[in-house]
């Protein structure tokens, strides 16, 4: 029998059984990592990653190349498809192990309680991103009050009454020792991939456009208008979904608002290449 087998696919000899036949040889395909890439949208540092982590074995060529196989493919869409629901890592280990052993019913009955945990997340989330956006409205309508004037700001021009959110705000729910603990042990790798990845690098591109850079310690600080504060503030949320090691901080500063966008050094090649004012590429 012959096989149709795409070029630059390997191929690993295997041993088929059949009662009625005798024992024979048959090759299944095995993909490299560049392959297993280039078909699921997910770069090959982040399979490296996966690898490491545990989520995605890989077999090895005499060569030491890493080969996988369509079951591989399978498994990997999973993982995405996983942390695509805000799952973080150890979660996505613990679903996997139910995965590879458990009936699609045990799969669904471990995931429900994980999903619910993060519509609830997700409310607590909208909730502050309206609440931040009331906020900015009350502050561009004090600004929009105050008249113009040659001399200095004086007290009248700073912001609204107190009882408003204060100036500084973080984009983050929960406590911040628990936030903060969660940035420093998450692992420098994105969860997004393919179209999605080059979706995500073009919001940024247009919501940044015209920012002013300024290097900080960690990261980088840039500085717009208030008016998209609220766009701004919402697409940083979504980044730390698939981004949880990225660290997001937004100062209201007058007409002008700062984000300072800091990551672990392990992640500075990624900031700067999403952040910077260059058109970003996917990560």
């Amino acid at each position: 029998m012959r096989y149709n087998v795409p070029a630059g696919v390997a191929l690993q000899p295997v041993l088929d059984l059949r009662l009625d036949s005798k024992v024979y040889r048959r090759f299944v395909p095995r993909l490299r990592i560049s392959q297993l890439a280039s078909r699921s949208g997910v770069p090959a540092t982040t399979l490296r990653f996966y690898e490491s982590a545990g989520l995605l074995p890989a077999d090895r060529t005499p060569a030491g190349y890493r080969v996988y196989t369509e079951e591989s493919l399978e498994r990997l869409s999973f993982i995405v498809a996983a942390k695509h629901l805000g799952l973080p890592l150890e979660e996505v280990v613990e679903l996997l192990a139910v995965w590879d052993s458990g009936s699609c019913a045990q799969v669904r009955a471990d995931l429900r309680p994980r999903v619910a945990e993060r519509i609830s997340d997700a409310h607590s989330r909208i909730a502050e991103l309206q609440a931040f956006t009331a906020y900015l409205r009350r502050a561009m309508e004090h600004f929009d009050a105050l008249p113009d004037h040659e001399g200095r700001c004086g007290p009248e021009c700073g912001f609204p009454a107190p009882g408003t959110p204060p100036r500084t705000t973080p984009v983050a729910t929960g406590s911040k020792a628990a936030e903060a603990e969660q940035r420093r042990t998450a692992s420098v790798a994105c969860s997004l991939a393919g179209a999605n990845l080059a979706d995500r690098a073009g919001q940024w591109q247009q919501v940044l456009d015209g920012a002013d850079r300024e290097p900080v310690p960690g990261g980088v600080r840039l500085t717009l208008p208030t008016e998209r504060a609220g766009a701004v503030a919402a697409l940083a949320a979504c980044e730390q979904e698939c981004c949880p090691f990225l660290d997001f901080r937004l100062h209201l500063d007058g007409a002008s608002f700062h984000l300072e966008v800091r990551a672990p050094a392990e992640g500075a090649a990624l900031l700067a290449e999403l952040f910077s004012a260059e058109s970003p590429s996917p990560r």
